[in-house]
């Protein structure tokens, strides 16, 4: 089975015009960074869970950008936290 790129875009494309959504209405760039850094800075199955509440928070109103910027800092502060000693 291919696991490149181009597969990935053909598939987003596919699946959200199943889903009824746009080409702009998907930044595949920015939700793989996210999903990224949930797995490896809280721990790995927060990746798509991250990612869905991410779309929640879309789908009721907030911007792809604010969503992202809280969840960047959300992750920076929980890393923060683990680190520090109890």
């Amino acid at each position: 089975m291919p696991d490149a790129p181009h597969d990935l875009d053909a598939w987003v494309a596919t699946l959200a015009e199943t889903l009824g959504l746009g080409a702009d209405e998907h930044p595949t760039g920015l939700l793989l960074e996210l999903t990224r850094d949930a797995a490896h800075g809280v721990v790995r199955p927060a990746g798509p869970l991250t990612t869905y509440l991410v779309g929640l928070a879309v789908a009721r109103g907030m911007s792809v950008e604010d969503a992202a910027a809280r969840t960047r800092a959300t992750i920076a502060d929980w890393k923060k936290d683990a680190s520090e000693p109890a």
